[in-house]
């Protein structure tokens, strides 16, 4: 079943920076980088859905702190990537903010419901840790909630 959930208008002022709004019936695209860099890792035959990026931090204090610092060397980047049947985890490089895969750490299964998102940076429970997710992926994560049936 697949659902059209909502189109990016693209509102850049960097390459990867983009104001999201909601278009009904129109399919929400995964940026091409994270699709190109992801699919390398995933089974034969699999088509990405969705795909965003995001940090593990303990809580969303010790987050903040390490992004405004700088100082990256407890936290988890993440490329995550929805397809037709499971959701990927993968883990990435900490210098590339999460957009370049290295191997997968986890698989969940596509019936996993991962917002409700809202705010500047959300959190996501991914593989049992908090994860904190820029609202820039916020239609990423509900057109995989809607696909998914929730």
């Amino acid at each position: 079943m697949a659902v059209r959930a909502a189109h990016i208008a693209l509102a850049a002022s960097s390459p990867d920076t983009e104001r999201v709004t909601a278009t009904p019936n129109l399919p929400v695209k995964p940026r091409a980088d994270l699709v190109e860099r992801a699919l390398p890792f995933l089974p034969a035959g699999r088509e990405i859905r969705q795909a965003f990026i995001g940090q593990a931090a303990p809580s969303f204090f010790f987050f903040i702190i390490t992004y405004l610092t700088g100082i990256m060397s407890r936290n988890k980047y993440r490329c995550v990537v929805v397809t037709d049947d499971a959701i990927y985890v993968l883990d990435s490089t900490k210098w590339s903010g999460g957009a370049k895969p290295q191997e997968i750490v986890g698989r969940m299964p596509r019936h996993t419901r991962l917002g409700p998102v809202s705010g500047r940076w959300a959190e996501v429970d991914l593989l049992g840790e908090r994860h904190w997710v820029h609202r820039r992926f916020h239609d990423q994560i509900a057109a995989a909630d809607i696909e998914g049936g929730f």
